[in-house]
């Protein structure tokens, strides 16, 4: 007798413990129970009253010691039937979101299920939802992305599909939808983007209101980067193209239609003056931390920041009397075209002290201080001597590049090494012949830095401005003509890189937002200090040439009982004038930018002042009353500075009483220099030869400044505009403390 087959007696038992009828007969209890415990859930949950998001909290903004500023989270909502919304803006909402919302049960199965696999495998935020969910999201449950509350959603949405109307549910998503612009609801949006009631909204307009919904911030097509454009415009077309599908357009009359631009958004009410420009570059830098818009609008948020209520008032008084004071804007066009904006940031720390965005953020809604539209024109030369110190650079003649170097200050003297030609003009076409760099800096001259950024390098250069502080972008090219400020930059912008020249090379970025606190989470402020972006000695040597400009250059206007470096800047066209300076105790950007009514970049020419309107006379005016305000009078705080004195620089022995010249860099220079310039010798940089020691012997004179355009003593001297001519020689010196 054999043995028993062992094996086939253990398969044999695993076949009646997993046989077909046993799994099947598995499967449909657990199928069973899955259903009797949705219809439990189904029991439990009931449909509950409005969320506290419905009826959203405030924003609370401080000033650094813990005053209130502002206090935003007033809805801006207004609910409106649905009979008064055009019935093709209906369906655009229905097209966008949920093309079955007519037939389905409030749920979409698989979207859902799709959404809550994301969530429990940590793939983050999914869609999926139907008009149903999204309003129940809305008005009944939190906007917090879990399983549970997934699950509530899909019953309530059930619930409520049984008992309302769809009618009613659309009605009710569109109105608590969140658009953007601190609009929630339709009619809000309506008014935001188009300026019209939502009874008034066309097809169009209402397809890009709904394609806003899966976006707000990023598809506003006002302040939209290009992808976003993009990205919008994209969504505006899959709606009508949805509903040319579903019958509720006709294909003509969508082939016809045209992106409906939106127009600019307005502020909204409580955010006159200087809060609302505050308010939003705060909002603003929350967001670069992480913080989504509608997060913020939501409300429940505390932000202190770092805005000292004492500098915040000097600096709109100083505005008011150096600029608004002397302009007539209701009764002069030209006069209405001026916009000063302004950045004051604590070297020491990056905290923004103050900001000056405009006249008030409900007259003029965007901000000046943070806008990039604008040249900063010769308040970049200093970046190219940076540039030039950190890097060790030398002259095309290999002569290493000082304050005391010196080059060939001749206007339209074409540069040399460059394959790009250029050549640059000097204020009222002057040459001034062989002068150090010193005195280039102090006078601004135009032919010997764009010989200087030639001989640092292009690429160099531009890699040290980015590392200070500066923002790339597709103005920002690599030429000669960089070294004139071509770029675009804000008076934040540029608070923050000569921050760091004045902390010695170590980075700052100026940060508003000193703290900001939610009822269930904390916001870790932006990091103001950074690491050494450049050595001590190029920041402190940059420093000790600008002090040369507010001692005896182009913005004395600036001195005071302080000790101060800084620089003008007047850009192509007189479209912006720009003073950026400072002390040991404080940095701040003064920029003035001329813009009609249309938002159009026009001249200053002619407004604040007859002629130019430089960055040496108003910029520079602003900046000296501030600073003195804010330093209580003045300050004993000197500079530590640490450069090589191995070449002393002589004092400018004829102290400039002009400002820079214009930097008309789009216009094809001449190369034909002016009958009276010297020749330049063959070697690249090396000027005529001097007949005495150039740094002793007075170059060429500048220009004495007409009646009209004589300056004012500085403010701690005696008040500005005093009028007349200045004494002899007061304005070269700074004042005895």
């Amino acid at each position: 007798m054999g043995r028993p087959d062992k094996s086939k007696a253990k398969k044999r038992g695993l076949r009646r413990l997993f046989s077909w009828k046993k799994l099947l007969g598995t499967f449909f209890v657990v199928c069973l129970l899955a259903m009797g415990a949705l219809y439990v859930v189904y029991l439990m949950v009931p449909v509950p009253t409005a969320n506290a998001e419905a009826t959203m909290q405030s924003n609370i903004y401080k000033y650094a010691d813990g005053k209130v500023l502002a206090r935003t989270g007033k809805i801006n909502r207004e609910i409106v039937g649905l009979e008064k919304i055009p019935a093709e803006v209906q369906k655009a909402f229905v097209a966008a979101e949920n093309k079955s919302f007519y037939k389905d049960n409030g749920v979409d199965i698989k979207g859902t299920t799709r959404a809550v696999w994301s969530t429990l495998t940590g793939k983050g935020k999914q869609g999926g939802s139907t008009i149903t969910q999204q309003y129940v999201k809305n008005f009944y449950l939190s906007q917090d992305q879990t399983a549970t509350r997934k699950l509530k959603e899909m019953v309530i949405a059930i619930k409520v599909d049984e008992q309302m109307n769809k009618s009613d549910i659309l009605a009710g998503y569109m109105n608590t939808s969140y658009y953007g612009r601190s609009a929630y609801g339709i009619q809000a949006a309506a008014r935001a983007y188009y300026g019209v009631d939502a009874t008034k909204l066309t097809t169009a307009q209402g397809a890009y209101l709904a394609s806003l919904l899966q976006a707000p911030n990023q598809y506003d097509w006002t302040s939209a980067s290009p992808t976003g454009r993009k990205l919008v415009e994209e969504r505006w077309n899959y709606v009508l193209d949805n509903m040319v599908e579903e019958g509720w357009l006709a294909a003509a009359d969508r082939t016809a239609m045209k992106f409906p631009v939106p127009q600019k958004p307005k502020p909204a009410p409580g955010m006159e003056g200087q809060t609302g420009y505050i308010v939003e570059a705060a909002n603003q830098e929350l967001m670069r931390q992480g913080i989504s818009e509608e997060d913020i609008k939501a409300g429940g948020w505390t932000i202190t920041l770092n805005i000292d209520e004492k500098k915040q008032k000097d600096l709109v008084k100083a505005v008011d009397r150096q600029l608004e004071a002397k302009l007539d804007r209701k009764g002069d066009k030209k006069d209405a075209t001026v916009q000063a904006g302004a950045t004051s940031v604590d070297p020491k720390t990056g905290a923004v002290v103050a900001m000056y965005g405009g006249i008030g953020a409900t007259e003029h809604w965007t901000s000046n201080a943070t806008r990039r539209d604008y040249q900063p024109a010769s308040t970049f030369k200093p970046l190219v001597l940076a540039a030039a110190i950190e890097n060790g650079s030398v002259t095309q003649d290999g002569r290493k590049i000082g304050l005391g170097t010196i080059y060939d200050g001749d206007s339209r003297r074409e540069v040399v090494g460059s394959d790009i030609p250029f050549a640059p003009e000097n204020e009222d076409d002057r040459s001034h012949g062989p002068v150090t760099v010193q005195t280039a800096t102090n006078r601004s001259i135009n032919s010997v830095y764009a010989q200087m950024i030639v001989d640092v390098g292009e690429a160099e250069t531009k890699k040290a401005a980015l590392a200070l502080g500066m923002k790339d972008g597709p103005d920002f090219g690599e030429s000669p003509a960089m070294s004139l400020g071509t770029m675009g930059a804000s008076t934040m912008d540029m608070a923050g890189v000569y921050a760091t020249l004045d902390n010695h090379g170590k980075k700052v970025t100026p940060t508003l937002v000193k703290a900001a606190e939610h009822r269930d989470r904390v916001v870790t402020p932006a990091k103001g200090i950074g690491e050494q972006v450049i050595g001590r000695e190029a920041a402190d040597t940059v420093t000790k040439a600008m002090q040369g400009v507010v001692q005896s250059g182009s913005g004395f206007r600036a001195a005071g009982d302080y000790e101060a470096a800084g620089k003008t800047g007047t850009s192509e066209n007189n479209r912006s004038a720009w003073f950026v300076g400072y002390t040991p105790e404080l940095v701040t950007a003064v920029g003035l930018f001329g813009e009609d009514a249309t938002g159009n970049q026009v001249t200053l020419t002619n407004t604040i002042n007859e002629g130019r309107a430089n960055g040496g006379r108003t910029p520079a005016q602003i900046w000296g009353d501030y600073t003195t305000s804010a330093l209580g009078g003045g300050s004993d705080a000197s500079f530590d500075l640490e450069t090589d004195s191995s070449t002393p620089v002589e004092p400018d022995p004829e102290p400039t009483r002009t400002t820079e010249a214009p930097e008309e860099t789009t216009q094809a220079p001449t190369t034909t220099a002016p009958a009276t310039t010297p020749p330049p010798t063959t070697t690249a940089t090396t000027p005529p030869e001097p007949t005495a020691d150039p740094t002793t012997t007075p170059p060429e004179p500048t220009d004495e400044p007409t009646a009209t355009e004589e300056p004012s003593p500085p403010p701690s001297i005696e008040p500005p505009d005093a009028g007349g001519p200045d004494p002899e020689g007061e304005a070269s010196t700074r004042p005895s403390r």
